[in-house]
């Protein structure tokens, strides 16, 4: 309890200091289109603070690369994320007498925002005076409001249709960044607050899980294009994930080993699946709360929970459960290769990305918008792995100057 108190007063008073930019930040936010157009996974919208190294100081970088083969392929999963145009939604209403405060739809960055949104929902649970909670899904948005509501004096039950490693986040590629959280045209006042917010407390929290117990890692992120590289949205100067990776870095040709004009670098978080949730789900049941498997037809069994407060983190569960039609599926597919201690950075490349991991080399590129399909695409495996391949089997050679 005492960390707990120690993190909140350290939040809190990185709230207040960044309360006098709270005006500029809706302006700042709005002038965030859509960034790093060269990754599969599209980057919407996105305060900035360090200043990138300039290309002339910047090291030459020196990578392994990845042994990209059919044959190296140990399996190839599919997910569906839940993207609302809007943002995900945190806010509590009552419904026929029962308190049920929603923390779904993170598009994504489930696993990223999960820590940030469980602290707004918490705090839209403190105000209602009730101690007993019910908490509704078991992926990392629900493990995280779980253990953050008992970190803070509640009496917690859990409630989920399946457990890790059957949950949609398990089915993550797990870098932190705020990937397809919402469309700019859709974004709202109160929603770009509540994303500022939620992307301050996550990014912190996660710094304190880093390590083997949790499967967290910092690791160098290299994003390369053809063309110039995006300077707006989530990665402008002057938007709130800016601040949040350290040595980012522009890359000139002769300091990168990528087949690409453009490169730069910047290191992020990542966040094995399998290890995080499963350490997530031993930790609740360590410190006694109980967890029930339990399918919810609709929202009148879901509203029958004995607990006066509910906290719905059902993810696309949500559309049926309390009919929310702005929720769609984006399908992602990843392909997983066999695991290569020696690949230690990940890259972000057009229509592509690449983690290692520890359970493997994750290859993705995928988003697609309203499939509900859940059958792997033979066809969309054999571009990935085609186009990996080219990358990694050109790295060292130069392009030629435009």
């Amino acid at each position: 309890m005492l960390w707990y108190r120690t993190v909140e007063q350290a939040l809190g008073r990185f709230a207040r200091l960044r309360g006098c930019a709270h005006m500029k930040r809706r302006e700042l936010l709005r002038s965030a289109a859509l960034a790093a157009t060269g990754v599969g996974l599209r980057l919407n919208g996105a305060p900035s603070v360090p200043q990138p190294v300039p290309p002339a100081t910047a090291p030459s970088v020196r990578l392994r690369p990845v042994t990209v083969a059919p044959g190296r392929v140990i399996r190839t999963i599919v997910g569906l994320r839940p993207f609302r145009p809007s943002g995900f939604v945190v806010r509590a209403e009552n419904v026929h007498g029962k308190t049920v405060v929603h923390n779904y739809g993170h598009g994504g960055a489930g696993i990223t925002l999960s820590w940030g949104t469980a602290h707004l929902a918490a705090l839209e649970v403190q105000k209602t005076g009730q101690r007993e909670i019910a908490v509704v899904g078991s992926g990392a948005v629900g493990l995280a409001t779980a253990r953050l509501l008992m970190e803070r004096g509640f009496k917690v039950s859990v409630y989920t249709r399946d457990l890790p490693p059957n949950t949609t986040s398990n089915i993550a590629g797990g870098q932190w960044f705020p990937f397809t959280v919402y469309d700019v045209d859709s974004l709202t006042p109160t929603f770009e607050e509540q994303f500022a917010d939620a992307l301050d407390f996550s990014y912190k929290r996660y710094q304190t899980l880093v390590g083997d117990y949790y499967g967290v890692r910092w690791l160098p992120n290299f994003q390369m294009a053809d063309t110039p590289l995006p300077t707006n949205g989530l990665l402008s100067r002057t938007g709130p994930v800016f601040r949040m990776l350290p040595q980012f870095t522009e890359l000139t040709p002769a300091r990168h080993p990528f087949p690409f004009r453009y490169a730069r670098r910047f290191d992020t978080m990542f966040i094995q699946p399998p290890i995080y949730l499963d350490a997530m789900l031993r930790e609740l049941r360590i410190s006694g709360v109980p967890i029930e498997v339990r399918d919810f037809r609709d929202a009148r069994e879901f509203l029958a929970l004995p607990e006066p407060v509910i906290v719905n983190c059902t993810g696309l569960g949500a559309k049926g459960l309390f009919g929310d039609d702005e929720m769609i599926p984006i399908k992602g597919q990843l392909t997983i290769l066999l695991p290569e201690e020696e690949v230690t950075y990940a890259t972000m490349a057009p229509e592509l990305y690449m983690f290692p991991r520890r359970d493997g080399i994750v290859l993705g590129g995928t988003h697609e918008r309203g499939v509900w399909d859940l059958a792997p695409d033979p066809d969309e495996q054999t571009r990935i792995l085609t186009q990996h391949g080219d990358i990694f089997r050109r790295m060292g050679t130069r392009p030629k100057p435009a």
